[in-house]
């Protein structure tokens, strides 16, 4: 393969197997919109926190809310280390966040980000292994996730940049049936200065269960994502959320 196809061949694949992904009967579509806030202590360490909010339908049935922070490290390549912590409340639907809660979970995670660059593609490995408590119970989650990122209008992100992103992620737990989840994004963003970038795209997500084989649901994700005092112009910014 030339070097040069790389790029795009890595594009092709990613989409096709999200084209199987959204083969998944739902003909639901909801909403999963996102602020997400990285504030730069230096050029090796940043504190993170996030709120998100999900939707059965995309202006309303709002059943789902989550907010969650965290501390980055830096390495002097595009790689990092992550640990966080967070609240997520589920809610009986349909309704807007109608009660009672019906899965209650605090959760702290710890995740490894390996960054690679082809060309203008940028390639993001995530590994991440999670520490739940769900309503009192404890259990285990680990998820790896793979994101190509492509700006279009410039070789890499910076104020004013167009750019494309795919990904999909798998979730496994250490109990049947330990693949518990694949989730697929397509979608794209614009990054309007240092500050502010605004991402949108669309998620297929499929939960497998042992009783009945499981069942798929669609999102519109709308992400919102600021970067303060971020000053290190030779590592890119990490945009792809969730």
């Amino acid at each position: 393969m030339k070097y040069h196809l790389l790029p795009r061949t890595v594009f092709s694949l990613m989409v096709i197997c999200m084209s199987a992904g959204l083969s998944a009967q739902n003909t639901k579509t909801g909403s999963l919109d996102i602020i997400n806030l990285t504030y730069h202590l230096n050029s090796r360490f940043a504190l993170f926190t996030e709120a998100e909010t999900r939707s059965q339908l995309i202006t309303k049935d709002f059943f789902y809310h989550e907010i969650k922070a965290g501390a980055f490290y830096y390495f002097p390549n595009t790689s990092s280390l992550f640990a966080g912590f967070g609240n997520y409340e589920t809610y009986t639907s349909p309704g807007a966040f109608k009660r009672p809660v019906i899965a209650n979970e605090y959760r702290l995670w710890e995740q490894l980000t390996i960054g690679t660059n082809i060309g203008k593609l940028k390639i993001e490995h995530r590994y991440r292994i999670e520490q739940r408590w769900i309503n009192g119970k404890y259990s285990n989650r680990f998820r790896y996730r793979i994101s190509p990122l492509m700006p279009l209008n410039h070789k890499t992100i910076l104020p004013k940049t167009i750019y494309l992103t795919v990904n999909d992620e798998v979730f496994f737990t250490d109990q049947q049936p330990y693949f518990i989840r694949n989730r697929v994004y397509a979608g794209g963003g614009y990054q309007f200065s240092k500050v502010f970038t605004l991402q949108s795209g669309f998620i297929h997500q499929f939960d497998y269960r042992i009783t009945d084989g499981g069942s798929g649901t669609n999102y519109i994700q709308t992400s919102l994502i600021f970067n303060l005092n971020y000053t290190n112009t030779k590592r890119p910014l990490h945009l792809v959320t969730e």
